[in-house]
């Protein structure tokens, strides 16, 4: 099966008190480089929430360095080409405007490496920008439940 990470998915994996964390690290920790992704900009996002959390102590930008290596280790990351990211800009301006334009960006990534699953907490972000986004979304929860099934 081939899954896909929001950020919203992997931040709670890296901070161990977020209510989200077990199953989000549950799903991370099954992850394999060869059929799990990201997108490349994901690395930013993650880094940006965790190093901005008002935490005692903070996550140092060491530390949301370190996340951004484990994410590396763990997950394919998958950018878009110029032509891609146009596409999916012109694609997306008869329905999205504001930041959701960067959903489908994330969402394009997924299709690109024809994910089977696209885990993400935002489930609202993303079944927004149509059906066959909307068949691949899944919280860490379901994901996790449907594996035990299955």
């Amino acid at each position: 099966m081939r899954t896909f990470f929001d950020s919203s998915a992997l931040v709670p994996v890296f901070y161990a008190d977020h209510p989200r964390h077990s199953v989000s690290a549950w799903a991370f920790l099954l992850a394999r480089r060869e059929d799990s992704f990201c997108a490349l900009r994901t690395l930013g996002e993650v880094y940006a929430v965790l190093t901005g959390l008002p935490l005692r102590p903070r996550i140092t930008g060491a530390d949301g360095l370190d996340v951004v290596r484990q994410i590396r280790d763990r997950l394919t990351l998958v950018s878009l080409t110029e032509t891609e990211y146009v596409g999916t800009i012109q694609a997306a301006s008869a329905t999205i405007t504001g930041g959701a334009i960067y959903d489908a960006f994330i969402a394009r990534c997924a299709t690109k490496v024809s994910a089977d699953v696209l885990l993400t907490w935002n489930q609202r972000d993303f079944t927004r920008l149509g059906d066959h986004i909307a068949r691949l979304v899944r919280t860490p929860e379901e994901f996790r439940a449907r594996e035990s099934l299955g």
